[in-house]
């Protein structure tokens, strides 16, 4: 689908979020290892949560609807079932590595797969541990799916320092060492999401800068009971585009706030976006709230790279922020970047290639040369059917004096079904 974004004259609204894909999805995990029935409550209607949905189904829970709720029955850690077929993780990385380590911990064998994209992203960074904690993991060239997962006498535990801060890794081992008579404990030196933590009620401790993390079948899976908040991923497009615009005005409402997935906020504040927070409140072990934003005057920055695992599936549109910050603005120590669904250094480029950006592409991220008053005609923008790329690119076609094109913006739907249909409301286009 090719879609085409007119000038907005104004941004103006309130956009309520969709639910968040990454709790969505431990959600429907963590209801599958809980022995009892969960009422999850705003579950994503995207295409990864519902992805997960089908796996843990596969694997014993009985899911029904009932309104605006999910109804999951868990079959508990002891009674999950061998699938009949491949589980189908689709576009989710997120189920692939985290169904891996319910596998390896259960010792239910199963095999893994996904679309073309997930299947050209690389899975060492769970095979080499999960190996090591016993399981045996047959993989195409040995690191990419299709995984075919079995293990051999048993669940070994660790204690595994995470390499990169990665919030699949952490949550992949913790899940497999929840199987475990003895401790397994994940060691982070720099943090990253911490949703596996919260709604798991894992012990943790800081000692030395360095967060601990404890796993074992002494730990009870707590019910799986909330309201998913607002995707704050899917928030950061508003974000940006209500600062970049010189008329704008938008709520957020019911945005998910966890202080581990939320660095853009502290980004733009100190570009000096002028960004308040209403109406401050907890939904079950998650803080959420109501976000304003408004038209900015925005200066460049020097990204810290040790907030990059706090804001990496914003750095796009990030990106798309500081083109028209004052200044030349830095982002390095993203090359993590290189491994989403898409190479999303060289797409996030090829944007700002295609408007006539002044910047720098980088290894690990961009140097770029902002502008207040930067303009352009118009671009056709490719999204390498990756969402976060086609939403930026819909973002940054707001601020064009002629419409745009978006190429393969389905791709959206991925994590944002009514990415459109908000577009279209805020912008009266």
């Amino acid at each position: 689908m090719i879609k085409e974004i007119k000038p907005a004259n104004s941004l103006r609204g309130e956009i309520i979020p969709p639910p968040d894909k990454s709790i969505s999805q431990r959600a429907a995990i963590f209801s599958l290892l809980h022995d009892g029935i969960s009422e999850v409550k705003n579950f994503s209607k995207a295409e990864d949560p519902n992805s997960t949905l089908s796996c843990v189904q596969q694997m014993g829970a009985q899911v029904k609807r009932s309104n605006e709720s999910l109804l999951i029955t868990g079959t508990g850690r002891r009674g999950l079932r061998k699938p009949e077929k491949d589980l189908d993780c689709g576009n989710s990385g997120t189920a692939m590595r985290l169904l891996s380590g319910v596998l390896v911990g259960s010792c239910v064998p199963a095999r893994l797969v996904g679309d073309e994209s997930l299947s050209g992203r690389t899975m060492t960074r769970i095979i080499n541990p999960l190996e090591k904690m016993g399981a045996h993991i047959l993989a195409r060239n040995s690191a990419y799916a299709p995984l075919f997962v079995t293990c051999n006498d048993g669940l070994k535990p660790m204690k595994y320092e995470l390499p990169i801060p990665s919030a699949q890794l952490k949550s992949c081992i913790l899940l497999a060492g929840l199987f475990g008579e003895d401790v397994t404990q994940v060691i982070e030196i720099l943090p990253s999401r911490d949703h596996t933590e919260r709604l798991l009620e894992l012990d943790s401790v800081v000692t030395h800068g360095r967060k601990i993390i404890s796993a074992s079948r002494a730990d009870e899976i707590p019910n799986q009971s909330y309201t998913i908040p607002g995707d704050f991923s899917s928030a950061a497009f508003w974000l940006v585009a209500g600062a970049i615009h010189n008329d704008a005005e938008i709520m957020l409402s019911g945005t998910g706030l966890n202080p581990s997935r939320n660095a853009l906020l502290g980004v733009l504040e100190e570009m000096g976006a002028d960004i308040t927070i209403e109406n401050e409140r907890q939904e079950g072990a998650e803080p959420v709230g109501d976000i304003v934003v408004k038209s900015s005057d925005l200066r460049a920055i020097k990204l810290d790279p040790n907030i990059i695992p706090n804001c990496i599936d914003e750095l796009p549109v990030i990106a798309i922020a500081m083109l028209f910050a004052e200044g030349i603005s830095e982002i390095s120590g993203a090359g993590e970047l290189r491994h989403k669904e898409t190479d999303r250094i060289m797409a996030t480029g090829e944007i700002l290639r295609a408007v006539g950006a002044d910047f720098e592409e980088k290894e690990d991220g961009f140097i770029i040369h902002g502008n207040p008053d930067f303009t352009f005609d118009s671009a056709e923008f490719k999204s390498y059917h990756d969402h976060r790329i086609a939403m930026a690119a819909s973002i940054l076609s707001l601020k064009g004096t002629n419409p745009s094109k978006v190429i393969d913006a389905e791709s959206a739907a991925v994590s944002y079904p009514e990415f459109w249909q908000h577009l279209k409301a805020a912008s009266g286009n």
